[in-house]
């Protein structure tokens, strides 16, 4: 099962048995004073050093996200797109649950980006679902419904079911089908890690999409979230995520570690190439 996206020259492919491809999450302002206000004051500079900070730091997609209380995401989503575009030469995940917003920076030239995200919610799945078969894009689907995230693993991959049975119908290849099994806080829930990893198993053995992940929820409110996120990701890893959500700063060495111990990087390679580049700097 291989997804296969592009922007101009540069594909992307996630897949097992493939390197980790990790989307960089830093271009959103959600708990982001400093980016909060350069997207309220449409000061398009610190988002450019952002998305080159991130591809620098290994990144292989970016996340983008624009949602902010009383900014018309419709006008501000393309105008970002357009800019991280030209910016940096890496596949996008357009970060929106706007199908308006969506479709605005759809008709950008976007070579095959990824969009984030539908749901189970009959709303959701009639609103984007369209969009991504008439863009030709791939798509994160999330294992939320009417009834929000479930507690058990079971309902997680009933609504996964579902999204992917509604996408095919309409045409739209498993291949290009990512699924998030939604991961919160353990602090809010000392079971929530265990149960999206058993759903991720669920979804890879009995559905074989790729997976997906916001792999940092799970440490909201607690210490020490660096060390949270890198042990739940190395499990969500091991358990068939394959194109987290991430810092990309803080986990990447830690990824391209997990990648060589499943062999995922032939040889060495890229873990080594990673440990030569930070001596020399």
């Amino acid at each position: 099962m291989e997804t296969r996206l592009f922007i101009k020259e540069k594909e992307l492919v996630i897949g097992d048995g493939r390197p980790t491809v990790l989307i960089g999450e830093g271009i959103n302002p959600t708990g982001k004073k400093k980016l909060t206000e350069a997207m309220n004051s449409r000061n398009f500079e610190l988002i450019c050093q952002e998305a080159i900070q991130q591809v620098n730091a290994g990144a292989d997609m970016l996340d983008i996200n624009v949602g902010i209380a009383g900014l018309d995401e419709e006008t501000l989503l393309p105008q970002v797109v357009k800019l991280v575009m030209d910016t940096v030469s890496v596949p996008l995940c357009l970060d929106s649950t706007s199908s308006k917003a969506l479709e605005a920076a759809l008709k950008f030239n976007l070579g095959k980006p990824l969009i984030n995200s539908v749901t189970g919610k009959e709303e959701s799945l009639q609103g984007i679902l369209p969009l991504v078969k008439e863009y030709r894009a791939a798509v994160i689907g999330l294992t939320i419904d009417e009834e929000g995230i479930p507690k058990d693993a079971d309902r997680r991959f009933i609504i996964a079911q579902k999204i992917v049975k509604r996408a095919e119908s309409i045409g739209i290849s498993r291949e290009d089908i990512l699924i998030d099994c939604v991961i919160q806080s353990i602090g809010a829930d000392a079971q929530a890690g265990r149960i999206t990893l058993e759903a991720i198993r669920k979804v890879k053995a009995q559905l074989g999409v790729n997976l997906t992940l916001g792999a940092s929820n799970i440490s909201f409110g607690l210490p020490d979230r660096h060390l949270l996120n890198s042990a739940f990701l190395a499990m969500a890893i091991a358990a068939g995520v394959n194109c987290p959500i991430v810092d990309v700063n803080k986990v990447r060495p830690f990824i391209l570690a997990c990648d060589l111990i499943l062999g995922h990087d032939r040889h060495a390679i890229r873990y080594t190439k990673a440990y030569r580049q930070s001596r020399s700097i």
